[in-house]
């Protein structure tokens, strides 16, 4: 096979391609949803419900996802089926138009999509550890996807309208399902025992995840849902209250995908300079820049502001996530990798429920002071990261 040919075939090029697909939904859906919504007559604190209850189906579903695609003989195969799930679900959006027909659809919508992203990067960084490969440039190209979503075709509102929102949806999440088929074997072949190789003898690693579920491990992992609940806003707020206080339609767009645009710089160069910081100071730096980044928001800023605030997602999202990644695959096996991480999903559904159902409120009274919600929340995530640490130091660089 040629070299050209090889690198085609790796599985990190499948995986890459794959993963470039997995926020393309999202990006898509935080321009256009909030508006699209908004010219059918839902009113805000309504829009909060509908943001707000698929994570009420991503927690009751995500570590029973995680636990059977740890099971399963690859997590390929969890992937194809969620996949597939989810270029089906949006289908209805096209024969509803009122409140609680739009609320059940979205909620189907947004709870397959949001099941993807936690067994994909668990299956990759597990892949990349072994292969001894960069999982942040494999999982940039999730951010690319995104920046693809929001940015590029988030242009299109101004041009097609807030009409085009499902049309766009329907078609990036067939995409991904098609892509899905490409997918490479994530796990390690099992090794066969022989007479010349003897099993080794020592402790083997416990594969129960609740043995793991420790409060100096879940204070991490509750740090950055909290922060992360303030990017949840972002992605279902930001366009339509900066589209109210008077911010051109085509600055929408691309505002929403320089956040973005700084996270996939920030993984693409992440070998270079990452093993230097250990995996909770990542966490502890993204919440840091969520409560710099929020609270400039609060005080409705100009657009040259916003995207400078914008840019910090890159720390208060992207170092912060991945921080919890490596957090997780340090301290857990891969008898419980994906589950591990649907927990911390699940916190982070949490999180982002309260916080959309709350800003939903906060936002028809204080308009672009909501925002002051996620200073306090932010604060909150910086004190769960420095009581872990003093709970339990850092066992190695990047734990």
């Amino acid at each position: 096979m040629s070299p050209v040919l090889s690198r085609l075939d790796s599985p990190e090029l499948r995986a890459s391609i794959y993963q470039f697909t997995v926020y393309l939904p999202g990006g898509v859906a935080s321009v256009f949803l909030g508006i699209w919504l908004s010219e059918h007559g839902i009113p805000a604190d309504q829009i909060g419900v509908i943001n707000a209850l698929p994570t009420l189906g991503l927690l009751m579903l995500n570590m029973i996802v995680g636990r059977v695609a740890d099971k399963a003989d690859d997590w390929r195969s969890a992937l194809i089926v969620l996949s597939i799930a989810s270029a089906l679900a949006p289908l209805p959006l096209y024969f509803v138009s009122e409140f609680w027909g739009i609320l059940l659809v979205w909620a189907l919508c947004a709870t397959s999509n949001g099941l993807v992203a936690p067994v994909i990067d668990a299956a990759t960084v597990r892949m990349t550890r072994r292969n001894g490969t960069d999982f942040g440039v494999i999982r940039a190209w999730a951010t690319v996807g995104y920046i693809v979503g929001a940015g590029g075709l988030g242009m299109l509102l101004n041009t097609l309208g807030s009409g085009a929102f499902v049309t766009l949806y329907v078609a990036m999440v067939a995409a991904r399902a098609f892509l899905a088929f490409l997918l490479p074997r994530f796990r390690a072949p099992a090794q066969k025992v022989t007479l010349a190789e003897p099993v080794a003898a020592g402790p083997v690693p416990s594969s129960r995840l609740r043995d793991a579920l420790q409060p100096w491990f879940v204070l991490p992992l509750l740090a950055f849902a909290l922060v992360n609940s303030s990017n949840s806003i972002i992605g279902s707020f930001g366009a339509l209250l900066w589209h109210e206080n008077g911010i051109p339609s085509y600055f929408l767009g691309p505002l929403l995908g320089f956040a973005a645009v700084g996270e996939a710089i920030l993984m693409f160069a992440w070998r270079r300079f990452g093993g230097r910081v250990t995996a909770r100071n990542m966490i502890l730096v993204g919440a840091i820049a969520g409560l710099i980044r929020f609270t400039i928001m609060a005080f409705n800023p100009p657009v040259e502001v916003l995207f400078m605030t914008q840019f910090l997602h890159a720390f208060s999202f992207g170092m912060g996530y991945f921080g919890v990644v490596h957090f997780i695959a340090n301290w857990t096996n891969e008898a419980n990798a994906a589950e591990a991480q649907g927990f911390a999903n699940m916190l982070n559904m949490a999180m982002a429920m309260l916080a959309l159902i709350a800003f939903g409120v906060l936002v028809e009274h204080f308009g672009s002071h909501a925002f002051f919600f996620s200073t306090v929340t932010s604060l909150l995530a910086v004190g769960c990261v420095l009581l872990s640490l003093k709970l339990r130091p850092p066992k190695a660089l990047l734990s």
